[in-house]
Parts: structure tokens; sequence; C-alpha cells
């Protein structure tokens, strides 16, 4: 579902946002739509016009409504406790982004300069407020149950796989113990800021062996930390299938759902 090259513009056109309504499958406004991928930087670099902060405060809530009901539906085994756990990874900053990336919705922002210039466009909080955004327009534009059907479909991928849900749950985690099964060691993090303090973004860096091989961006170091290990489990997650398929091929042809969920 990624967005062709021309749309990566700080503007995008009117196709493009078009483009992106047919991607997410929803009927809601242009207008409405563009507002939710405009970043506060953006507005601040054009006179002040509106930007998305309002759409995601709204969007929030019923991003949250959405996966509690589905839940409660799907998982009737679960306390309580349970539930508000795996209701909490699916709502969280790390769950949204990788939501975006797996939809390309970063090439859709209109991002200030700066913005652009420092990676804007895969910061992972950047894109999680983008996809409550995107579901507040669809709520005002299409109405409850067009907002609730979107939430539903961003979600499935993490619901159905469950390796991704379990490491989106606890990434940091997760990684630790597919490192440890292939013999790499801890993963180290290394983390950086910039911003004045009142709006710092924090850039992690995983490193394995010596080697940099993910990184994350995020507004608190735990959040840096989260997005740049789920990118890691991520990468690290197809080699060890590739290493799988070469060290037992009479295993290769077996269904992907043969594997052992991640720990809950």
């Amino acid at each position: 579902m990624a967005a062709t090259s021309g749309s990566t513009g700080s503007n995008p056109a009117g196709s493009d946002v078009a483009r992106l309504r047919a991607l997410l499958r929803v009927d809601v406004s242009p207008e409405l739509l563009q507002l939710a991928l405009t970043h506060r930087s953006f507005a601040y670099e054009h006179g002040g016009i509106g930007h998305n902060e309002r759409l995601e405060f709204l969007g929030d809530s019923i991003l949250g409504q959405a996966v509690t009901v589905k839940l409660y539906r799907d998982f009737p085994g679960l306390d309580e406790g349970d539930l508000a756990k795996r209701r909490a990874s699916l709502v969280s900053t790390v769950a949204l982004a990788e939501i975006a990336r797996l939809n390309g919705l970063g090439a859709y922002l209109r991002l200030g300069k700066g913005e652009e210039l420092t990676g804007g466009r895969d910061k992972s909080s950047i894109l999680a407020d983008t996809v409550e955004a995107v579901i507040g327009a669809t709520y005002l534009s299409a109405g409850p149950d067009e907002a609730t059907a979107l939430v539903l479909r961003l979600v499935e991928p993490l619901l159905i796989d469950p390796d991704r849900f379990g490491a989106a749950m606890d990434p940091k985690t997760s990684l630790q113990e597919l490192a440890s099964s292939l013999t790499l060691g801890n993963p180290a993090y290394r983390v950086t800021e910039e911003g004045p303090d009142h709006d710092k973004t924090f850039h992690a860096t995983v490193v394995l062996q010596g080697e940099d091989i993910a990184s994350g961006s995020g507004s608190s170091k735990k959040t840096a930390e989260m997005a740049a290990a789920l990118d890691a489990w991520t990468r690290l997650s197809g080699r060890s299938t590739d290493d799988s398929a070469t060290a037992a091929p009479d295993r290769a042809a077996e269904p992907a759902g043969a594997a052992e969920p991640a720990g809950s």
C-alpha cells in the first residue's frame, strides 16, 4: 500500500490525497484528510494554518473504543488485565507507527522544512499521531461505522500475525529473545536527542555485536528505543526465517502459523 515516489513532497497534490483515500478504502473528505496529514511544523511555516492535532485527539478516542470492543469480542478467554495489556499495545506509538509504515502513510505527510530534514516522515511519534488524525477525519466525514471499520482494517495485520503482535506488545523483550536464539548476544541501545526542552526528539539505534542494525525515533527515550527494537526485530525475524529454511529444508513447507507465538 505504499505511495508512489511522486507523493513525497511536503504539500501533497489533490491526486495524492485521492490515492490515499483509495488505499485506505475510506470515503473521507479530501479537505479533512489533507488536514489530518498536516503536521504542526508545516502549519507554522505557512502562516498558522490548521494542523492535525485536534483530529488526533478525536481519533485517539475512537481508536481506543474500537480496539476495546474488538478484543472483548474476539478473546472471550482473556481476563480484564490481559485485555488491557493487548489494548495498550495496539494503541501504542510503536504499533501505530508500524501501521503507518505498512500503509506508506509517511509519504503523504505535510511537514515543515526542519522536520523534513530530520527524518520526520519516518518518525514514530509523527506517524502514530497521523494515524489517529486520519481516524478522526474519517469519523467526522464518513461517520462512526466507517471510522470503526477503518480502525479494524488498520490493526488487523497485528492481530493475525501473533509473532508481530507479540513484538509490538514488548519489542525490547522480543528482540532480546530473538537475538539470543540467533546467538547474537544482547542488544545495546545508543540514544541521542535534539530540539528544545519542551519539544525534544529522541533517536535510538540498536547495536548488535558492534554493528548498527536498526533505528527509531520518538518523543521520549523509551518510545525511540521501542521503535528501534521493533525495526530490529522485523529485520532479524526475516533473517531467522531464512536461516531456518536453509538449516532445515524439510520444515520449510510448514505453514507460517506453525511457529510458536511470542510470549505474552
